[in-house]
């Protein structure tokens, strides 16, 4: 038995309560804990923390939502610190959430990754978009998740509206080719551990390009060579992470890496797929956590890179 804690903002979200299911089911107790109101002190003990005290006892599941990265992967690292063992680090959140530190991670280990450039200024924008091949291009935030902060342009004046817009948020703006082969598909495969355990297809709605499911896009299962299963694996590995939802487009020249989600959604894959995907990762939390307690585990592999570092642009 471990005591199970799932940093989650609502336990009545389909994936929280599926994992909540899935530990209860193998006789696991489990606490669902709201990282927004999980206090983080610092030589104090505030209010409220013995609710979030970290232990050695305890198996972390994080599921933090992409608009509280930040704060949520303190909360990770407070865990991490004090000895709770931890599905996904707080490095790898945060590797997973940031697109362009993700591209270079991918990039620099021979991962295959659609042409991508970064614009700062304005005056970069066009040079980026030769890069990667000109127009039509993808424009993307750093940071975003369900296809928010994502838009195809097929102009020049249109993607420097969209880049003067995005400038809003950010310094710069990732420039990727747009895969027209693909056909507006994405493959999301999931990754417990070392093993690439479901797979489904996604297929964008008409009039869109972006095939995720909070978008209309629709799912169908989708059958993995073993080469797309040794390409998942090894990029969620390269992200640190043990729970990992890697998406890929098919190319002419093979599958590539498009995105890495650190907290997947399970209804969609559960759904199309009919895999137990919470029992997967709970069956995994709980033979890991017990290899690390009775010392057999071998050290996490730390690939040196900063999770706050900042890509100098000219």
């Amino acid at each position: 038995m471990m005591n199970v804690i799932i940093l989650s903002r609502q336990a009545s979200l389909y994936s929280t309560s599926r994992l909540i299911q899935a530990a209860r089911h193998r006789g696991h107790p489990v606490e669902v804990v709201n990282p927004l109101i999980c206090p983080l002190g610092f030589n104090c003990q505030p209010a409220g923390a013995e609710r979030c005290a970290p232990s050695t006892e305890l198996a972390v599941i994080p599921r933090i939502g992409a608009s509280i990265t930040e704060f949520g992967c303190a909360i990770v690292r407070k865990f991490e610190g004090q000895g709770a063992w931890v599905l996904n680090p707080a490095i790898g959140i945060a590797r997973s959430r940031d697109k362009l530190m993700s591209m270079q991670l991918l990039d620099g280990r021979q991962i295959p990754v659609p042409r991508t450039a970064v614009a700062g200024q304005l005056v970069g924008l066009e040079r980026a978009i030769q890069a990667v091949g000109g127009v039509p291009v993808v424009l993307k935030l750093r940071r975003g998740t369900q296809g928010k902060g994502v838009v195809l342009v097929r102009t020049l004046a249109a993607a420097r509206r969209a880049h003067t817009i995005m400038n809003d948020f950010q310094q710069y703006t990732l420039v990727q080719e747009y895969l027209a082969e693909a056909r507006n598909r994405d493959i999301r495969i999931i990754v417990v551990g070392q093993e690439a355990i479901a797979a489904m297809v996604r297929q964008a709605p008409p009039g869109d390009f972006r095939a995720n499911l909070h978008r209309g896009g629709r799912a169908r299962p989708y059958r993995m060579d073993d080469e797309m299963k040794a390409l998942a694996v090894k990029t969620a590995q390269l992200h640190e992470l043990g729970f990992a939802g890697v998406d890929l487009m098919m190319t002419r020249n093979g599958p590539v890496v498009i995105e890495v989600n650190s907290s997947p959604g399970l209804q969609g894959i559960e759904r199309a797929t009919r895999v137990d995907v919470a029992g997967a990762v709970i069956q995994y939390v709980e033979t890991e956590y017990r290899k690390e307690r009775s010392g057999n585990a071998p050290a996490r592999d730390r690939i040196t890179a900063s999770p706050t570092e900042q890509p100098e642009l000219a």
